[in-house]
């Protein structure tokens, strides 16, 4: 008899396969509202990771951390039209508290530019109290309709950076910055996903805002991603809260804004970029184990080896679990292991000890190797460093064979239809292409120049659309 999976093939049924992973590799569950998830130790752990490396790269921006409410006096949502309108059907409201009618309903936040303004107008007097660069961990809360783990949730964890500037021009580039070396980096030098920068169109902009920026991701069934947004707000949040300063000349001037995320859908992207029908493959700078030393049988001389090679490992600044549970059978031992995506295996066993070697498992290329035990601290290194690169190539190549170009609405549905991109001339396809392409679920992800770079403006000459179907 064929031996059953432990996940649905992808090839079989892509999102079942998801939930399949999402589950047994334990990195989430339902929550018992619908639409909320909890996330487990093993997912937790990845975003830990993620929020310090982000954290750290915030920080070098100059952007400093705080705290602002989780919910929000319904009155401030209607300061800004556009804002309200984009959010009405996603908010959850709040009309009783202490088992009494409240005066004015509260929103749980959906976004934090309505509270973060007000306080913004009461801090910024002066040119001298700008920039201001305020970013906050926190949750948020969305209806969604149709939720799926980490890709849509009713609550979600997120960054929301808020920032303010005396000029057009700063704002617009700290965006930028932010957009190019907090989360682009971020997200191909950590997390080894490939992303197309670009340029939201009028249609696909953050509620409120004059520009946003995104990254896109080619998930391995071709859809594509919304994997973080830098949003020029340009005057419309400080004309509503009347967020101003006094500037060197004398003059009142209205400030400039700036708001960018990134949530724990980059946990979903992780697995669905990644991802292989044995289960989560994970990059070896992100990961929190990066080697699994596992000891195949018991015995006191293998489990004194297995945590001789453990030490000598951290020693060498490699992140390392040592897997002495011999009372659960190896084989079992193994597909968690790999299930769960850790980078390296290193297995030992009795005759592994008699010959001085170890069996290496690679998760990311595949395949074993014998390596001697007294060389794996000068070579794990240099292989988890080959590991990233490769997880990199592959998601690139996948995005660039899987893209088309075309040069009608219909090719470009039916590169999207068919698992795949399409990149089609703004200026043939415009605002009444980009509607035609929506009764096919299909969507303009970001516009490009022809060179791949972000354009300055929406019609910018030379303007190119990605087209595709997205989560």
């Amino acid at each position: 008899m064929a031996k059953t999976p432990v996940l649905t093939p992808q090839a079989e049924d892509f999102p079942r396969w998801y939930q399949d992973l999402v589950s047994k590799a334990e990195l989430a569950e339902n929550g018992p509202v619908r639409g909320t998830m909890v996330i487990r130790p093993y997912g937790y752990g990845l975003w830990e990771r993620m929020q310090q490396d982000m954290d750290a790269r915030i920080k070098e921006t100059g952007t400093q951390n705080a705290y602002f409410p989780l919910l929000i006096p319904q009155s401030h949502l209607h300061k800004e039209a556009e804002h309200v309108e984009g959010f009405a059907p996603e908010l959850a409201v709040v009309t009783h508290g202490g088992g009494k009618e409240l005066e004015e309903p509260a929103v749980v936040r959906p976004t934090s530019e309505m509270i973060v303004n007000e306080y913004f107008a009461k801090w910024v007097q002066s040119y001298r109290d700008l920039p201001l660069l305020i970013n906050q961990w926190a949750n948020v809360v969305r209806w969604e309709l149709r939720p799926r783990l980490f890709l849509r949730t009713t609550e979600f964890l997120w960054q929301e950076g808020h920032t303010a500037h005396a000029t057009y021009e700063e704002a617009r580039d700290f965006a930028a910055r932010v957009h190019r070396h907090v989360y682009a980096d971020f997200m191909e030098n950590v997390l080894a996903m490939d992303v197309v920068l670009g340029r939201k169109t009028a249609h696909e902009r953050f509620a409120g805002a004059i520009n946003t920026l995104t990254l896109e991701g080619m998930m391995a069934d071709g859809k594509a991603l919304q994997m973080g947004t830098s949003h020029e707000l340009g005057q419309n949040f400080a004309r509503a809260f009347h967020t101003q300063y006094l500037s060197k000349e004398g003059k009142q001037e209205l400030v400039w804004q700036t708001s960018w995320g990134s949530t724990t859908r980059l946990i979903g992207a992780l697995v669905m970029m990644h991802g292989d029908d044995n289960g989560l493959r994970i990059p070896p700078r992100l990961a929190p184990t990066q080697v699994v030393v596992l000891a195949i049988k018991e015995g006191d001389a293998v489990l004194a080896k297995v945590h001789e090679i453990g030490d000598a490992l951290r020693a060498a600044g490699i992140r390392v679990h040592v897997d002495d549970r011999t009372d659960t059978p190896f084989g079992r031992r193994a597909v968690d292991w790999e299930l769960k995506g850790v980078p390296v295996r290193v297995e030992i066993g009795p005759r592994d000890l008699a010959s001085g070697t170890a069996m290496l498992a690679r998760r990311i290329p595949g395949g074993k190797e014998a390596v001697a035990v007294d060389r794996l601290a000068a070579l794990l290194p240099a292989v988890l460093e080959e590991d990233q690169a490769l997880l990199l190539k592959q998601a690139r190549e996948r995005r660039e064979s899987r893209t088309a170009d075309v040069t009608t609405v219909d090719e470009a549905v039916e590169a999207a239809t068919a698992g795949g991109w399409a990149r089609i001339p703004w200026a043939t396809l415009g605002e009444a292409g980009e509607a035609a392409l929506a009764e096919h679920s299909v969507s303009v992800r970001c516009l490009v120049t022809e060179d791949g770079a972000v354009p300055d403006a929406d019609d910018a000459a030379g303007n190119v659309a990605v087209v595709a179907r997205a989560y």
